[in-house]
């Protein structure tokens, strides 16, 4: 296959017919790389360790080859086949056997977002342009901002979803005949390794970008910080309007000023402060848009106030911080302030972040499973301070002793998790030998969280708030970080049922603190 048939694959209404493809890993991402490689008349093999049976009886049914088996080493298969591509899921990493037989072999790789962009236009809007995307990544608050900001232009009367890594596919989304007028696509830093690989002639360009926020994470599957830090730095490539940055974190600022950009395309700052000319901010408890008017020097436009977003649960202020960077975005396409403000009313968090699941005799029990990494964690910490902590897991290579040594000191107990916890443990001894640590060492999943909640039951008293913000990833013990969340709800509930406190629970699942 020559490169220049490779870089004639630039829509949907190209010639795909005859073109091998290898689709590596066969989760919701790879089965629809395999679905719509069929549907353009590709050969198309996938490969996979194992297959799930919905997933293993549909693939030849729509027209592709199924292998699955170890994949530690290349298959046999796989060399007989010589694909043209490979078309990853976004779990092979960079030093992966197969990725690395392709990079060696000169084989073109793509993630799933490169093929969603080269077929972008198979529906397009009236005017005869496809979808415009807005990219969103960062460490922690993706998925809460990739809702917003689709919320937030619906609201202004755009056909819009949330996209990605969100859970829906971009592909599905291509594909939808209904059509859409912009994409809002969450992109982990897998996907955006991927996407740094582009060499054809029209790489994905969007219209508007953010990364919300840096902090190590997935060190194991990058092989460095430096690394997921390059990563997350092309959400910004080509980007077309508005490239928006968090001004409390420098390293956001650095990959706008270091990114290739189409000509035109604006820096847009935001944060809690009070906001420049060009900037999203807070003042006197009022969020304010100082961007996208013509006036911007001197005036500003109220999108809500925080005492609005309190009566919604929705005042965290990292919550705050992801509502002005979905806000800028949602700007960006024409979306008015008051249209992001009657969006606002009727959002609600997703379960398992900062949500308040149970209060019971003067104890507020917080569910904030979502928090995988010492960042997300130390964000829920400075929304509770005092709390009694939930935390551990698996580490991912990340060292949680800065979190500890910022963070934990203010904790009033840790209750340690997980199969890393004496990394946690000693943290604590080293940064924060004050705090009482608890450790549950519980072999069965089944027994985790209730042991959890009745150690945090005798330390928490009348105006405490108990806190699961593990800071890890949740794999070593329980299926997902939703699993772990759900347990901990129903410990809490079962043990408020059993009346052990005496108080009239409050199942509420608003979230948020005040």
């Amino acid at each position: 296959m020559t490169s220049a048939r490779l870089d004639s694959l630039t829509s949907w209404h190209s010639d795909w017919k005859g073109l091998r493809v290898a689709v590596l890993g066969l989760s919701v991402t790879g089965f629809a790389a395999a679905d719509t490689l069929t549907e353009l008349g590709a050969e198309v093999l996938v490969l996979t360790e194992q297959a799930a049976e919905e997933y293993a009886r549909l693939v030849p049914v729509i027209g592709a080859r199924l292998w699955t088996g170890p994949l530690d080493t290349v298959p046999d298969e796989l060399v007989a086949f010589a694909p043209d591509v490979v078309v990853a899921s976004p779990g092979f990493a960079p030093r992966h056997p197969l990725v690395e037989w392709t990079r060696a072999g000169g084989i073109a790789l793509w993630g799933d977002i490169e093929l969603a962009w080269r077929v972008r236009d198979k529906v397009s809007r009236p005017d005869g342009r496809p979808a415009d995307w807005i990219l969103i990544t960062g460490t922690n608050g993706k998925t809460t901002t990739t809702r917003l900001t689709a919320t937030m232009l619906v609201a202004g009367g755009l056909r819009a979803a949330p996209v990605g890594n969100i859970g829906t596919p971009v592909l599905d989304a291509v594909r939808d005949p209904a059509g859409f007028d912009a994409l809002v696509v969450e992109l982990s830093s897998h996907q955006l390794w991927y996407l740094g690989l582009q060499s054809g002639p029209e790489p994905v360009s969007p219209h508007a970008a953010v990364c919300l926020n840096l902090a190590d994470d997935h060190l194991e599957w990058h092989g460095s910080a430096d690394a997921y830090r390059d990563a997350k730095a092309h959400v910004y490539d080509n980007t077309r309007a508005v490239c928006l940055y968090n001004k409390a974190d420098a390293a956001t600022l650095r990959m706008v000023e270091d990114a290739e950009v189409v000509d035109g395309a604006r820096a847009i700052g935001f944060d809690l402060g009070v906001p420049g000319p060009s900037d999203l901010g807070v003042v006197d408890g009022i969020l304010v848009d100082r961007a996208f008017l013509d006036d911007r020097r001197t005036s500003a436009l109220e999108l809500t106030t925080v005492a609005d977003l309190r009566e919604i649960g929705l005042a965290a202020p990292h919550v705050v911080s992801n509502i002005l960077a979905a806000a800028g975005l949602a700007r960006s396409l024409g979306v008015t302030p008051r249209q992001i403000h009657d969006a606002l009313r009727g959002f609600r968090l997703d379960p398992h972040r900062i949500e308040v699941v149970a209060v019971d005799g003067g104890v507020t029990w917080v569910d904030d499973s979502k928090a995988t990494n010492p960042h997300a964690a130390g964000s829920s910490l400075a929304a509770y301070p005092g709390a009694v902590w939930i935390v551990g897991g698996l580490l991912k290579g990340v060292d949680i002793s800065e979190l500890v040594a910022r963070r934990g000191g203010t904790a009033k107990a840790a209750i340690v998790i997980g199969t890393d916890r004496v990394a946690v443990v000693a943290a604590f001894g080293r940064h924060a030998p004050g705090v009482p640590v608890f450790e549950v060492d519980a072999p069965e999943t089944e027994n985790v969280m209730a042991q959890v909640v009745e150690i945090a039951a005798e330390v928490a008293r009348d105006g405490d708030v108990v806190l699961l913000a593990p800071a890890a990833a949740s794999f070593d013990q329980f299926s997902s970080y939703a699993d772990r969340g759900r347990r901990f709800a129903a410990a809490v509930r079962e043990r408020i049922g059993r009346g052990t406190d005496g108080g009239e629970a409050d199942s509420s699942s608003s979230g948020g603190p005040a």
